[in-house]
């Protein structure tokens, strides 16, 4: 049980690293005559800003938050991440976690993060809510009336997900007709978006897969040099198939385009400078390499051994490293990737 006094200090963290503005990003909707008064996520590590409990996860521990604001919030990351990013681009503050909901006052009113790290469409290795669960809560709220129908009509709903469900049954050793599952997938995530929308929000970004033959996880085969093809080819036939969903969603419904897809593979192989599965010059020093990493397989970022010694490797400097861990980016990461993404992010406020 946390003691109320350290309880009070992280939900400090959680408020000031939700309402400190971002110099360095430049709005593009505040100035917009349809510019969004809210954003819901929902999805995995790469849009939970805080979701997990403390004690259950290593993105509430040293050296998580090191770049910002200087301790762990439960961000998977060493700062801000990809919801960070694009609420400033929106011009709104970063939702606060669904977890902090009750003590979050009128930050409420931004709208609302119900992004769990490690969770996917479906059920994977985590036992945090899916998909599906997220959506119920967030059906819950609108339900209540927290958020007015005219409040909905004006937000953007955030999905980032998938990943983990390729890391599932790959970890399993049931990934033998991939194009099979891919397609379960796709199926359940149009279900998902639709029913977002149907429940009233405006506009709906959903995440490309990233190019995951380029995480750390799988490049650290080749010390960090090389992207592997065949983890790439799968994120690549997930996003076609995303894509043909998504026109044929926005084809089917009447008014306007309320469904983006927002390409995460171009835009983590344009900041990395990716030519056949190389990484060119760029303004990281090694595009591949993690920042943090741990010195054994019994280890990832952030753990201990069983004497409370650090049991990783840090770098000298954050912002020189693309990547924070073997699978996050790190806070200049994902500032690389949010520039990518102006395109995308623009169809989302027309």
């Amino acid at each position: 049980m946390e003691s109320k006094p350290c309880f009070v200090y992280f939900l400090c963290l959680i408020i000031i690293s939700l309402s400190t503005n971002f110099p360095e990003v430049v709005d593009g909707a505040r100035r917009h005559k349809h510019a969004p008064t809210k954003l819901f996520v929902f999805g995995d590590s790469y849009v939970d800003t805080g979701n997990w409990p403390r004690r259950d996860c290593s993105s509430w521990k040293d050296p998580y938050g090191i770049t910002f604001p200087g301790e762990p919030t439960g961000r998977f990351s060493d700062g801000r991440v990809l919801t960070d990013y694009i609420a400033s681009y929106l011009g709104i503050r970063s939702p606060l976690p669904y977890r902090w909901r009750e003590f979050g006052g009128k930050i409420v009113g931004d709208g609302m993060n119900f992004a769990y790290g490690g969770t996917g469409v479906f059920s994977t290795l985590v036992s945090k809510p899916n998909m599906t669960t997220q959506i119920n809560f967030f059906q819950q709220m609108v339900e209540e009336n927290v958020y007015t129908k005219r409040d909905l009509r004006s937000s953007i709903a955030l999905v980032s997900v998938a990943g983990n469900d390729y890391a599932t049954v790959a970890k399993n050793g049931n990934i033998q007709d991939i194009e099979a599952f891919t397609e379960k997938i796709i199926q359940q995530l149009t279900l998902d978006l639709r029913r977002l929308h149907g429940l009233g929000v405006g506009k709906v970004g959903v995440t490309a897969i990233e190019p995951l033959g380029c995480l750390p996880q799988f490049t650290a085969s080749t010390s960090y040099q090389n992207c592997s093809e065949v983890e790439n080819s799968l994120s690549r036939f997930h996003n076609q198939m995303l894509k043909q969903s998504i026109d044929k969603l926005n084809n089917e419904t009447a008014a306007g385009q309320p469904f983006v897809v927002l390409d995460l593979y171009t835009a983590f192989m344009s900041a990395l400078n990716i030519h056949e599965n190389h990484p060119g010059i760029s303004s990281f020093e090694n595009p591949l390499t993690p920042c943090c990493v741990g010195k054994s397989n019994q280890f990832g970022c952030g753990g201990v051994d069983k004497n409370g010694r650090k049991d990783y490797v840090l770098c000298d400097d954050a912002k020189q490293s693309f990547f924070w861990d073997v699978i996050h980016p790190s806070q200049q990461g994902w500032f690389s990737v949010h520039l990518a993404l102006k395109s995308s992010l623009h169809k989302l406020i027309v």
